[in-house]
């Protein structure tokens, strides 16, 4: 997603996000360690200031590529240490599985519904250099192109990331959901979206394996979206999908990204697919991640139109009208499962507040649900979390989106969530004076608390 609606951070094996220390219920309010503070502020500054970004930008990208032991992340205890107690425990999940599972207890507990985990070691090759990214990248050898080619060839980029994504679906709970992306398991299954053709055999037995998961631990997957030279054939394979897994309620969730000017077509092209063929659609709603390597004419001209079009879709989902299809009418509507993820504080509330008026007037109601990066947007969060509060009204299912793996596997996604700050600098300023205020409001408190105890 991009910065303004990026799905999705957090704090290590502790409270897990600051707008819960901000926002929640009174039992939560206080329940954060100063240090988890002072890191969020920390961290907030420099997301909310340009001028403090680019910089820290320019350090990270050096240490996101494979370094001598000296400068590696990884292997030089010191620079360890720093990464980890700052930037990782804010917004990584855990390196194993004891420490994810702990962050995830912490985060149900808070109130949020459930969890959407990915595992952070998966871009293999760049799509466009072919070379591998990151230093937590898998190691990719370069095969021989006639092995690669021969029908049933193993491929080790394949097998790495089903491994990888398996026991990242191996910690999910029931209603928790696993996000898979697809060039992820290497360029011999980017080529293929990218040209359309069927995938290897390898990477489709690896999907359904993956899918029966999922579908044993009462959980979701969500497919990301990607840039548009693969993302007809990765909407091919996540309908594929559908069609297989999702004949009562939606297993699998496709993304659309309502920046694109092609994507209202498109959806309403997939809706009358599904409602011909008898399955449930799943769709995750975002505005959009690849600003900055996507053609320009293939994206909305201005910001506000992509907020029409993300609320304009929204509401039409959620009312069961779109285009000329409609409850009630001759064309029907489709079964639909609605995932909204979004940054924007409004859009979300709008929906919320759609879904309200339907539950009370009676009207029909599709399964719609909410998430957010893990250690962004936490008041928009935190927001909704509190909608349940009031009296007559539905609590909506709000998720936090996790990433795991070591240090190095972690250093290109945390790059990922830094860049796409940099195009949200107005939001993460709100967020950096609410933290501001908070850590204010504590300090207050305690020279108060220690006067009065004289």
């Amino acid at each position: 997603m991009s910065g303004d609606d990026a799905g999705f951070h957090h704090g290590f094996l502790s409270t897990p996000c600051i707008c819960v220390v901000l926002y929640v219920k009174p039992i939560d309010c206080f329940t954060a360690i100063n240090g988890m503070l002072l890191r969020s502020l920390l961290i907030a500054a420099v997301s909310s200031h340009r001028a403090l970004l680019t910089p820290s930008l320019a350090i990270l990208s050096f240490f996101s590529k494979p370094r001598p032991a000296l400068l590696s992340v990884e292997k030089n205890p010191l620079l360890h240490a720093i990464f980890k107690s700052t930037l990782y425990r804010h917004f990584c999940a855990g390196e194993n599985v004891g420490e994810v599972k702990t962050t995830i207890k912490n985060i149900k507990d808070m109130g949020f519904r459930g969890v959407i985990l990915t595992y952070a070691r998966e871009v293999v090759v760049d799509s466009w250099t072919e070379q591998e990214v990151g230093v937590g990248a898998l190691e990719y050898k370069e095969k021989d192109a006639a092995k690669l080619e021969k029908e049933g060839a193993f491929d080790e980029g394949i097998q790495a990331w089903r491994d990888g994504v398996l026991e990242t679906a191996s910690m999910l709970g029931e209603g928790d959901f696993l996000a898979l992306k697809f060039t992820g398991a290497g360029a011999n299954v980017t080529e293929a979206l990218a040209a359309r053709k069927p995938l290897p055999t390898q990477m489709q037995d690896a999907l359904d394996a993956v899918c029966e998961q999922a579908i044993r631990r009462k959980a979701s997957i969500l497919v990301d979206a990607e840039q548009q030279f693969v993302q007809p054939g990765i909407d091919d394979v996540a309908l594929s999908l559908m069609r297989t897994y999702n004949r009562e309620h939606a297993t699998v969730y496709n993304t659309y990204q309502a920046y694109l000017k092609s994507t209202p077509s498109t959806l309403l092209r997939h809706l009358h697919l599904v409602k011909d063929q008898g399955f449930t659609i799943g769709i995750k709603l975002v505005r959009g991640a690849y600003m900055a390597t996507e053609p320009r004419h293939l994206i909305n001209d201005t910001k506000q139109q992509t907020d029409d079009s993300y609320d304009s879709i929204t509401k039409g989902l959620l009312e069961g009208r779109y285009e000329d299809l409609e409850h009630g009418s001759s064309a029907g509507f489709p079964r639909v499962n609605l995932f909204l993820a979004t940054h924007n504080k409004q859009s979300a509330l709008n929906a919320y507040q759609v879904q309200q008026k339907r539950s009370e007037e009676g009207l029909p109601l599709i399964k719609v649900q909410y998430g957010q990066l893990l250690g962004m947007a936490d008041e928009v969060s935190c927001t909704l979390l509190q909608l349940g509060d009031k009296a007559g009204q539905t609590s909506p299912e709000v998720y936090k989106c996790l990433s795991w793996g070591t240090l190095g596997d972690c250093i290109s996604y945390l790059l990922r969530r830094a860049v796409e700050n940099r195009d949200a600098v107005s939001r993460t300023k709100t967020e950096y004076l609410a933290v501001r205020k908070e850590a204010w409001r504590r300090l207050k408190s305690a020279l108060t608390f220690g006067i009065a105890s004289r």
